[in-house]
């Protein structure tokens, strides 16, 4: 039986404002037929805090420092909290709702496109397995995150290694398309992403990275040979098409398509108005 084509863009390292502009231009042609489903993978210029749709920037987020630390800033159009893109490989996935594949639900549709990410770190050797909170206690942490940090504790099927969560994901529908994007740790500089966020005080700032330490880890911790951002494109590349039962057929921007990006990523990404407006 022959296999779905999907298409394959690998953006290389983009923008905080074109890396978002470019999922949201994704999700338009989609909808509007223009595009088959697509998987993008791409990395950071600078090094990005980015934070979910609803996160309060003044509340949470210590903007000094992430200026210190010379890192871009951007809100992404899903939810979710704050992530430190750095030593990573960042995937998007965009999908009708409509697709035959896709169960109507956002988690189990979740389950089905993290399919692709589970057999991706199968690749590179390492035993993941999907998170499904069981006790009480756990659901409710979900319904109220106690950090601003994303991956301070695993959501419904995020990927988990010896029981630490190696890579974390948000998801939005619109214009009845799924946008799916998220973080596979490569390596992560804990002081720096604690840095980033407000605390109450400096207990509470230290008590949160000690508790973090057990609820994730980087892909790196947990191998003997370190992988290079080539061999993770080259590992979860062959498994979204394994997960997912697809064909990756790799595609590149037309000269229009970047342009209509880069005005986008202008105009609202780049924007004082988007990025601090909560």
């Amino acid at each position: 039986m022959t296999k779905e084509k999907w298409r394959f863009i690998d953006s290389g390292n983009c923008s905080p404002a074109f890396n978002m502009a470019l999922d949201e231009a994704l999700l338009e042609w989609h909808s509007e037929g223009k595009i088959p489903p697509t998987i993008r993978f791409y990395g950071w210029n600078p090094a990005t805090l980015s934070i979910g749709y609803f996160q309060k920037v003044e509340k949470e987020i210590h903007l000094e420092n992430v200026e210190k630390h010379g890192l871009g800033f951007v809100r992404r159009p899903t939810g979710g909290r704050g992530v430190l893109h750095d030593k990573e490989l960042t995937y998007s996935v965009i999908v009708s709702e409509e697709h035959p594949n896709m169960p109507k639900t956002v988690t189990e549709a979740y389950r089905v496109i993290s399919e692709g990410i589970l057999e991706g770190f199968k690749n590179l050797g390492l035993d993941a397995y999907f998170a499904i909170p069981r006790t009480d206690e756990e659901k409710q942490g979900l319904k109220s995150p106690r950090s601003a940090v994303c991956f301070d504790a695993p959501s419904w099927y995020e990927l988990v290694v010896e029981g630490r969560k190696v890579a974390g994901s948000a998801q939005t529908r619109q214009k009845g398309v799924i946008l799916q994007h998220g973080s596979i740790l490569l390596d992560l500089d804990e002081d720096m992403l604690f840095d980033l966020f407000k605390y109450p005080n400096g207990r509470v700032k230290e008590r949160m990275q000690r508790a973090f330490k057990s609820k994730a880890v980087a892909t790196n911790e947990l191998r003997e040979k370190p992988v290079t951002i080539n061999e993770a494109k080259i590992a979860f590349k062959e498994g979204f098409e394994k997960g997912l039962n697809i064909e990756l057929e790799t595609y590149e921007l037309t000269k229009e398509e970047y342009e209509h990006v880069q005005r986008l990523a202008q105009q609202k990404y780049a924007s004082d108005d988007w990025n601090y407006k909560r």
